[in-house]
């Protein structure tokens, strides 16, 4: 699990619907080391899209929990977040509920990544 991520494939339910996020144009990194993790996403065209987060994380078999200690969306700080993870090859595939009140945030993701070192 340690090591630099790039999202290439990432799909959100809601409600009845599904939709992927369109990748074309953005990265979205994920790095993760033996106690925390970072991610941000950054479009190709601009700062418009940039969004960031951090903290730390517990890896037990393959459940996969972070806490989002690093945000600028207040919602969203301390929050944990469950999910489970499987590896095939050099790819990290995780999915799990997001579910905050307070944000209004109530859908099921699925991410996949990888490895890029």
């Amino acid at each position: 699990m340690i090591g630099s991520w790039k999202m290439v494939y990432a799909d959100v339910l809601e409600d009845d619907s599904i939709q992927t996020k369109d990748l074309t144009h953005t990265a979205f990194i994920k790095i993760i080391n033996q106690t925390h993790f970072a991610f941000f996403n950054q479009s190709e065209h601009g700062n418009d899209l940039f969004y960031s987060g951090a903290g730390t994380y517990v890896l037990e078999d393959n459940t996969y929990t972070e806490t989002l200690d690093y945000t600028t969306d207040n919602h969203l700080k301390s929050q944990k977040f469950i999910f489970k993870v499987q590896f095939i090859g050099d790819t990290l595939v995780q999915s799990g509920v997001e579910q905050i009140e307070t944000a209004g945030i109530n859908r099921t993701i699925t991410e996949k990544y990888i490895r890029i070192n």
